[in-house]
């Protein structure tokens, strides 16, 4: 029986947690310690505690040893995280077969060539936070960015290839 209620239990966390692990925080701490109450306050802050320390997604590490602590067993502790993480895996598999049906429409494509731009000056205005000035005027990285990048753009090179191309010039020139 607890087994089943783990899986629900953190079936509903994986499908209702939006935000990442730590947003998960408040919603497995209400239905670990308030509604089903497996562990006290003072031990879930240590297993918050212990899933910081460990490598790992928190929301996934927290799911394991709430799992382990409140089944007493691996299986508790196995069921719980796969549990987590059964709704992304199923919201993804969904919107890869939508996805895959929409392929060959034109409006489609034109909004995912959009969206391609949108990505790129997200991830352009996280870099520029991470900008200091020392950083900023390093003229040896400013090189290797527009090597890797016009050579990915010319030559279509693979993602992978282009990160140990750049980790390749970084390690040798800076």
């Amino acid at each position: 029986m607890i087994y089943l209620q783990l899986f629900i239990t953190f079936f509903k966390i994986g499908l209702f947690g939006f935000g990442g692990g730590y947003a998960m925080l408040s919603l497995i701490q209400h239905e670990i310690v308030e509604v089903n109450g497996w562990l006290t306050t003072s031990e879930f802050t240590d297993i918050v505690a212990i899933s910081q320390m460990t490598p790992g997604p928190i929301g996934i590490n927290a799911a394991t040893f709430v799992g382990y602590t409140a089944s007493g067993s691996v299986w508790g502790a196995t069921i719980a995280t796969i549990a987590v993480c059964l709704p992304s895996f199923i919201i993804m598999l969904l919107i890869c077969k939508v996805l895959s049906l929409f392929r060959a429409n034109p409006y489609f494509n034109a909004i995912f060539k959009v969206l391609r731009f949108v990505v790129v000056g997200l991830i352009a205005s996280a870099a520029l936070i991470l900008v200091t000035p020392e950083s900023f005027l390093d003229y040896k990285s400013v090189i290797i960015f527009v090597v890797v990048f016009f050579a990915t753009w010319k030559f279509k090179l693979h993602p992978i290839l282009t990160l140990i191309i750049a980790g390749t010039f970084g390690a040798l020139f800076l």
